[in-house]
């Protein structure tokens, strides 16, 4: 009943045609045990904390980071299941609503063959991800490895040294002990010997103490420094949840695979009116599945499969747009010369049939519903769109031209206004035009500007 009153959102339309996207729950990370003891570090933790943990969590800091500005990019798009499919796509839900449950429940299966591709992908794009995750380890942890051991081979020389000190200095004691014995003075030797050692006795007493102050003045540090981390750590990971729950909530395509072999793949786009062919190089060595991102590709080519005796005017206004767009861009295999190029394609070309998919709907919208607006006519010459207004209490008649093009609704449409009764004219309409901000629904909330500004009151 929602559905067919227009009252049902994108994710309940798919939840109809049993399209059942299951959302992981994120995975934590766990501190390593011995940040949870409240026992002092011992120096091997002091030697794990600087040359393992440290490291490898401004890895992950890193990766955190770019994982939050992708989900930035991504935000706009993150609450489109909420909405109510008749706002979204008011086209899809006209047809939709109409169809059997046949029809649906072979839509259904469709959409379930597609999520079940986009699922591969993304499972590709995660394993690549982690894979380059792991090699800044790799790299990191052997860059560690090396200040280590440089510091191990320098603790080496200074034992030798020491070693050789010790050595030297019992020789010493030892020769002064014979000398001392054969000249007669053996005693007052013992007493000075014994003074000696209760000297070196105390140094050592003074010496460790000495470590003793140093080592817990680094430990008191590198505690600061550990909380700090740990508080820090907990953010990051709340905010990669949240962050999570965007990407995992986020779902957005103007187009539709409809082959994919290994010679060529093919897209369809804007309701199957615009097919997208991609011709493929010969594999790669070793490329079983024949997907290789350095994959070459030998041409894209565009085709219209839109019946122009047959479709509205709307609709090929719309196609002309978009194709002004594909053949401003030049060659195209030059913007994708490999594989690893096609999703930013297919992403530039959705952006333009998104946009000029709802500036159609504007245009049926207005077809049908102009008259509400003191709309008397509006008629489409190529990429130029004519609004014939006309109201008896403002005592005005006149004709609205507005050129449109591809980048639509993102700059301002030059116009020329034809008087034909009244004092409306050009300059009344440039005030108008000039207090509408670009934008959603640009062209309709200029009609109703201009209705309500310039044709409710008499002049």
């Amino acid at each position: 009943q929602k559905f067919q009153n227009g009252l049902i959102t994108v994710g309940e339309f798919f939840t109809l045609l049993q399209v059942h996207v299951p959302i992981q729950k994120p995975r934590h990370s766990h501190l390593p045990a011995n940040c949870a003891v409240s026992e002092p570090p011992t120096p091997e933790d002091l030697i794990y904390s600087q040359y393992v943990y440290r490291p490898k969590l401004r890895i992950y800091e890193e990766d955190c980071e770019a994982l939050s500005q992708m989900i930035d990019e991504l935000k706009v798009y993150a609450d489109v299941q909420d909405q109510l499919l008749v706002n979204v796509n008011k086209s899809l839900w006209e047809v939709m609503r109409t169809c059997s449950d046949e029809e649906l429940k072979s839509f259904g299966a469709e959409l379930n063959k597609m999520k079940s591709y986009f699922t591969k992908e993304s499972k590709i794009l995660a394993h690549n991800e982690k894979a380059t995750l792991y090699s800044k380890l790799l790299q990191s942890a052997q860059e560690q490895h090396e200040k280590l051991q440089s510091r191990i081979e320098k603790v080496d020389e200074l034992l030798e040294e020491a070693e050789s000190c010790l050595v030297a200095l019992e020789a010493e004691q030892v020769r002064a002990f014979f000398a001392a014995l054969f000249s007669h003075s053996f005693f007052p030797f013992l007493l000075e010997l014994e003074s000696l050692k209760a000297q070196e006795e105390e140094l050592q007493s003074v010496l460790h103490l000495m470590w003793l102050v140093y080592l817990r003045r680094e430990l008191s540090d590198l505690e600061t420094e550990n909380e700090q981390m740990l508080a820090q750590m907990n953010q990051l990971q709340e905010k990669e949840k949240s962050c999570q729950e965007l990407l995992e909530r986020y779902d957005f395509t103007e187009w539709e695979i409809t082959e994919w072999s290994e010679q060529q793949a093919v897209f369809n786009f804007l309701y199957d009116s615009i097919e997208l062919t991609v011709v493929f190089g010969p594999p790669i060595d070793g490329d079983v599945s024949g997907e290789d991102p350095s994959r070459k590709i030998v041409s894209l080519n565009f085709e219209s499969l839109l019946d122009e005796e047959k479709a509205p005017p709307s609709s090929r206004l719309v196609q002309r747009l978009i194709f002004q767009f594909i053949e401003s861009q030049g060659c195209w295999q030059e913007k994708c010369p490999t594989l690893c190029y096609l999703p930013q394609v297919l992403h530039d070309i959705s952006l333009v049939v998104s946009r000029c998919k709802i500036l159609g709907e504007e245009i049926e919208f207005l077809e049908r519903w102009g008259g509400k607006f003191n709309l008397l006519k509006t008629d489409i010459n190529d990429t130029k769109v004519k609004l014939l207004f006309s109201a008896s209490t403002a005592f005005a008649k006149f004709e609205l031209t507005l050129a449109l093009s591809a980048n639509y609704p993102s700059a301002s449409l030059p116009f020329t206004v034809q008087k034909q009764i009244g004092n409306i004219g050009e300059e009344e309409i440039s005030a108008v035009l000039s207090s509408v901000p670009i934008g959603y629904h640009y062209l309709r909330r200029i009609v109703s500007l201009i209705h309500q500004n310039l044709l409710q009151d008499p002049r």
